[in-house]
């Protein structure tokens, strides 16, 4: 299966850019390929967005090729300017390491680590010689090159600074590169597209330092049907690991997706074959959704597991199907002294996540999507007090498919 890896990305729609797609596709037809996708360890999971390039090691794999995950624990102390509007903060050893630890947790789920490698970026970055480093790696690159990249460009014209700090995020990649080249014999570097410029310059680097060839591809950003950036729900990002993000929010990013994105993400994020894709999302009105479901539960499956996407799929059906409160829909906490005293319907809600903001949940009820026990809430001004308790709970809802349980302590 060594030539079927680009087919799958065209197919799938993963193959976003690729310095030599022809030269690429002999290189894997002649034999094995190894390919290393960089993470930075700037929190304690990765999210959805990050899931795209987790699947393209994971096809890279079935492909027959070797992955190798590379661990930003070096270049996580710098920060990576791309697609950012200012500089991120600043993180001590100790929070890259407490993150790393976080994030490693979700790749044994996709990638067999018999036949793939982890490792570190600071294991060499943190031993460089600062004076030795621009001597040797500083001269490969122009000023004047570097300020057309998009991650440059775009943070110039809007006028928000760039420190010298994250001006050198893109030689350290391109350094990465090298390393792995020589460490790992490393050929292929892949990533998201924002990440184009500074794979040219691993590239490059690797052509000028040893006089070989490599190359470089590039999946698509996470992006809705409209252009818009993907992977928020009312709880914030959709985190991959369960403790920061549970099984059944996951399930429901899914499920939620619009119309127009189901391809796309089964596409992405299920296994399926393309003749089943295909024909799921060639469904029409009402029937889109058991394409909905099917994509749900299949990406629930390969980040947590059988046993929570069949929970999860459980939970959704009684709450949306039988219109019950059941155990694994999202919940909060509440202290009981609270409802002595009682809160105003629209407070809960925006306590709740239900809104963004107190207009945001007057304006949810206002136009009759706000429910409390599964009854319309008629005034934002309502008083929520124990007398809405229900076996130590209150059941929000807001629309058919978003809701929380209160839990009354």
């Amino acid at each position: 299966m060594t030539n079927d890896f680009i087919h799958i990305l065209q197919e799938r729609g993963f193959l976003h850019q690729c310095t030599d797609l022809e030269g690429l596709q002999a290189r894997m037809k002649a034999g094995p390929v190894t390919a290393y996708i960089g993470f930075d360890a700037t929190a304690k999971s990765l999210h959805v967005g990050s899931l795209m390039p987790i699947m393209v090691l994971y096809w890279l794999q079935q492909c027959g090729h070797k992955p190798v995950v590379l661990m930003g624990g070096g270049t996580s102390k710098v920060g990576d300017p791309s697609g950012k509007d200012e500089a991120r903060r600043l993180l001590t050893d100790a929070d890259i390491n407490e993150n790393i630890s976080g994030i490693k947790k979700i790749f044994a789920k996709f990638i067999d680590f018999k036949n793939a490698e982890m490792v570190n970026n600071n294991d060499w970055l943190s031993t460089l010689n600062y004076i030795d480093f621009l001597r040797d790696f500083g001269t490969q690159f122009t000023i004047n090159r570097m300020l057309t990249f998009d991650s440059v460009r775009t943070r110039l014209e809007r006028e928000q600074p760039l420190t010298f700090l994250e001006f050198n995020y893109m030689l350290l990649q391109a350094y990465d590169f090298l390393e792995l080249y020589q460490r790992h014999n490393c050929t292929l570097q892949m990533g998201a597209s924002d990440q184009w410029g500074n794979i040219i310059n691993g590239v490059e680097l690797i052509r000028r330092k040893l006089g070989k060839e490599s190359f470089g591809l590039t999946c698509p950003l996470l992006l809705n049907s409209e252009g818009k950036k993907m992977g928020k729900t009312v709880a914030g990002a959709v985190w991959l690991n369960d403790d920061m993000l549970s099984p059944y929010d996951y399930y429901q990013f899914f499920r939620n997706t619009n119309d127009a994105d189901v391809a796309k993400m089964l596409g992405y994020f299920t296994t399926l074959p393309m003749d089943e894709v295909n024909r799921l999302a060639a469904l029409k009105g009402s029937e889109i959704n058991e394409a909905k479901k099917i994509l749900a539960f299949e990406a629930t499956r390969l980040c947590h597991g059988k046993d929570a996407a069949e929970k999860s799929a459980e939970t959704a059906r009684q709450a949306f199907e039988e219109g019950i409160s059941a155990a694994g829909l999202p919940t909060v906490e509440m202290p009981r002294a609270t409802l002595e005293s009682g809160i105003q319907a629209f407070a809960l809600f925006k306590d709740a996540g239900l809104a963004a903001s107190g207009s945001e949940a007057r304006r949810l009820i206002a136009g009759g999507g706000a429910r409390i026990n599964d009854e319309k809430v008629e005034s934002d001004t309502t008083l929520i007090t124990t007398a809405h308790v229900v076996d130590g709970q209150i059941k929000l809802s807001a629309g058919k498919k978003k809701h929380v349980l209160v839990k009354v302590a």
